[in-house]
């Protein structure tokens, strides 16, 4: 029998089975060939990434670290900036105190008013006519029983009283400061709620009440209005100091030079 003649002797599902089973042991050893590869390769890389990975890690927990002390920085800094700020308030309240008392802010509240009118009556003779008119001590004595009652701010016709304030007598009128005033004279006061009975308790402004009022006929009225306006110092805050001049018969260090006796 030929070879051919074998062939055809085989059944066809024979020959399909075989060529079946080629294919399949094709592709298992083809498998097998390419399980190396991937097994090394596994295990070759897997040593960097761990490492990669760990230096990731640790640059993470480094960021954290970074975080938690700058929040730490941030707080202290707020801390100190809260404790500033209240340092500021003190300050800012010291210096409101100052310019209050330097008069250098106008003010608005409970107090009183007070005017000082010249004497109507006639002089008699060899009378001095100045003693009918009111004068800077006059005023000087009121503004000295204001503050002493407890007076917060004083003003004289509108010219605020500072602790340098000068009033002085020009003529027929007062120099209060770099004002000229012109009678009649109100004096604004402000202070506590019972200024006006503090003033009127006074021994000091009764006497002067009853010494030109009753003695000369100044008239001296009290208003208590609901609010009272007192403006600030417009003048300059500059202040100016003196200081001693050597006498000419000084020795060197300034003290008066001792002539010997004979």
């Amino acid at each position: 029998m030929t070879a051919g003649a074998r062939l055809r002797a085989i059944p066809s599902w024979q020959i399909t089975l075989g060529i079946a089973l080629l294919a399949l042991g094709f592709l298992i050893a083809a498998q097998l060939a390419s399980e190396g590869p991937r097994v090394r390769y596994t295990s070759q890389e897997r040593t960097p990434l761990v490492e990669t990975a760990t230096e990731m890690q640790s640059d993470q927990d480094g960021l954290k670290a970074r975080i938690l002390e700058t929040r730490a920085q941030i707080q202290s800094v707020g801390g100190q900036g809260e404790g500033a700020a209240d340092l500021v308030r003190q300050l800012n309240a010291r210096l409101e105190q100052a310019r209050i008392a330097a008069g250098l802010i106008a003010l608005t509240g409970s107090g009183i008013v007070l005017q000082l009118e010249d004497s109507k009556e006639p002089v008699p003779p060899g009378g001095s006519e100045s003693d009918y008119l009111v004068g800077s001590r006059d005023i000087r004595v009121v503004v000295e029983q204001l503050w002493g009652a407890g007076a917060e701010a004083i003003a004289v016709n509108g010219e605020r009283i500072t602790p340098t304030s000068a009033i002085i007598d020009i003529g027929s009128s007062l120099l209060v400061n770099s004002a000229y005033l012109a009678p009649p004279y109100q004096i604004s006061a402000l202070g506590p709620s019972d200024l006006y009975d503090r003033l009127g308790a006074s021994p000091g402004f009764i006497d002067f009440v009853r010494a030109r009022g009753d003695g000369y006929g100044i008239r001296v009225s009290i208003a208590e209005p609901e609010s009272v306006d007192i403006p600030a110092f417009v003048g300059t805050v500059t202040l100016r100091y003196s200081r001693p001049l050597a006498s000419p018969s000084a020795g060197p260090s300034g003290a008066p030079s001792i002539e010997p006796g004979g």
